[in-house]
């Protein structure tokens, strides 16, 4: 029989401010489904429409409009309303607990050891008002959804966390280790970002200690740029951009040169003559102007989404929190992570940056939004930093993975035209698409050889051949570029260990370097097809528990006396280099 325990309650606002966030989905689901049926048929002169004019069925449609607004808001505060009285949640001997639901009721227990991480996020309206949801990840595989509890002030959420990693603690009887001293880097939205946490909101109470911290650091102004500048999205959506335009503007170029004096005369009537009368000039300008403004526009959005970032050491445990507008706060105790990656793209390798972050076993939040994709299995503790700071910083947010292995076991040279088979030929996507584009091309000529233009007319077998051109080129480049990273794969690709950890990095136009402790890899093993026996090399593979299903970090064709050495190191129990 369950003891009496006390009942935490989320706080009011779940009904009011969760109303208006709810009202606002049914209005909006409402407004999508009904009203592009009704409308149409006021103005249908077979329907309704033939007894009403213009005026009429405008406000028809504006009482239809409040009606939706009145009865989505009805319907979202009745439901808030009703359902608050049924969610809370307790804490007991070995589990916390949480209670929701009105005629189905659902009770989630969570024994403290199981906590994997306590996070939190707030919307910009949440801010305002000091309230925030937390979610407590209990590291079960995608089908264990992270328990959401809705709605608590802050100082309830800082309670609670300080609370459930205190008796995690306990439970597990985890060793704290100090880290070094607080260190110290800022921007200049950390500024506003700091006013946001001192204010706090309206109903956010009273601040709790949740322990000393032992070591915090945030990004500088220069690393608060770079990492907006250098959003993947960002070029992307730029090379995106140029592509689209680039088409469009080869495409109008053969239209202004058909249609000759007329593009010219409609160029001077709408005063660009300054271009020239080339219509390829207004679009490169136009190209290059909106390239440069979806990129500062993105880039200023990266600088707002790390505005405040911090990262800290806090006990036993990892906070990251980042957002000026929309926070976030990601707590995860340092027995679930799992390893340390270094992460560099091709930018970010010329100019000696990279992004760190943590492998931590993962729970699906269910929500399925880009942020929670974009980080499964993966905490970033720094989004750009410089390769000569990851020492540092490891040495004081995780210190229990401070002694990384140095000795190196590169890939042999064999490795070399290896990569070069595989990524060319083997796996060599450019290559093939190039001989289908041939054969294509082929058959084509053939048919207008043996066809004339009932196969093809003349202006199509010009954009034909024009569209095949760019697509070799195209190819071309790839296949030059996967040469390029066979090259570089092999010689920055190596694999290392030592009495407690391995790391393996793997090369290429980026490079992607993983740390591991010999404790929290699953298991390893090696494998080897006729042909990597032939030339004495076999890939490694180590597996961890990071990520919702698990994350395995190989390394292709390191030597074959490597491989066995690590195989007898992995081992436990066995012999290990000292």
């Amino acid at each position: 029989m369950r003891e009496n325990r006390e009942r935490h309650a989320v706080h009011s606002s779940y009904i009011w401010l969760g109303g208006l966030q709810g009202a606002a989905a049914v209005f909006g689901a409402l407004l999508v489904g009904v009203l592009p049926q009704i409308i149409p048929e006021l103005f249908n002169p077979d329907s309704l429409g033939q007894f009403v004019n213009g005026g009429l069925a405008a406000i028809i449609i504006a009482l239809l409009f409040l009606n939706t607004v009145i009865v989505s808001l009805a319907a979202s505060f009745i439901y808030r309303l009703v359902s608050y009285k049924h969610i809370w949640y307790e804490f007991g001997d070995e589990e916390f607990s949480f209670y929701s639901g009105v005629f189905n009721k659902k009770r989630v227990h969570v024994p403290y050891r199981r906590i994997q991480s306590v996070d939190q996020t707030a919307s910009l309206l949440q801010r305002v008002f000091g309230v925030c949801t937390v979610q407590i990840d209990t590291a079960g595989g995608a089908s264990n959804k992270a328990v959401s509890v809705p709605f608590l002030r802050k100082a309830d959420v800082e309670a609670l966390r300080a609370d459930l990693f205190a008796r995690k603690s306990a439970a597990v009887g985890a060793p704290f280790r100090e880290a070094d001293a607080p260190s110290s880097f800022g921007n200049v939205l950390d500024a506003p970002a700091e006013v946001w946490d001192d204010v706090r909101g309206v109903f956010a109470g009273s601040e709790v200690d949740t322990g000393r911290i032992s070591f915090q650091y945030g990004i500088t102004n220069s690393e608060l740029i770079l990492t907006g500048l250098s959003n993947s999205t960002t070029l992307v959506l730029v090379v995106g951009i140029i592509g689209v335009f680039s088409q469009v503007a080869d495409f109008v170029s053969q239209v202004a040169g058909e249609a000759g004096g007329a593009v010219a005369e409609v160029l001077a009537d709408a005063g660009l003559a300054l271009f020239g009368n080339s219509l390829i000039a207004l679009i490169v300008v136009g190209l290059i102007a909106l390239s440069l403004f979806v990129w500062v526009m993105s880039a200023l959005g990266t600088c707002i989404s790390f505005g405040g970032f911090k990262a800290r050491r806090r006990g036993d445990r990892i906070e990251v929190e980042r957002g000026l507008l929309q926070h976030r706060f990601h707590g995860v105790s340092v027995d679930r992570v799992q390893s340390v990656v270094v992460k560099q793209t091709f930018v970010r390798r010329i100019f000696g940056f990279c992004e760190l972050s943590l492998g931590k076993v993962d729970a699906s939040s269910g929500s399925g939004g880009m942020e929670d994709s974009l980080s499964e299995g993966a905490l970033v503790v720094h989004p750009f930093v410089k390769v000569d700071r990851v020492p540092e910083i490891v040495a004081g947010l995780v210190p229990e993975f401070a002694d990384m292995p140095t000795e190196r076991r590169r890939v042999p040279k064999v490795a070399l035209r290896r990569a070069l088979v595989r990524r060319t030929i083997v796996r060599g996507w450019a290559l093939w698409c190039a001989v289908a584009l041939a054969l294509l091309h082929v058959g084509v000529m053939f048919g207008v050889s043996a066809y004339g233009d009932g196969f093809m007319s003349a202006g199509e077998l010009f954009w034909f051949d024009r569209i095949a051109l760019v697509g070799y080129v195209a190819c071309t480049v790839a296949e030059v570029l996967a040469a390029v990273g066979a090259v570089l794969w092999a010689r920055s690709s190596w694999f290392s260990f030592n009495r407690r950890f391995m790391q393996v990095k793997n090369g290429g136009l980026g490079t992607v370097s993983v740390c591991l402790p010999r404790e929290k890899i699953q298991f390893g093993f090696s494998k080897s097809n006729p042909l990597q026996r032939r030339a004495k090399v076999a890939t490694i593979t180590a597996r961890t528990a990071a990520g919702l299903q698990g994350t395995s970090t190989r390394l292709i064709d390191a030597c074959e006396e490597d491989a066995a050495a690590w195989l007898v190191w992995l081992v436990p129990g066995g012999n290990v280099i000292e």
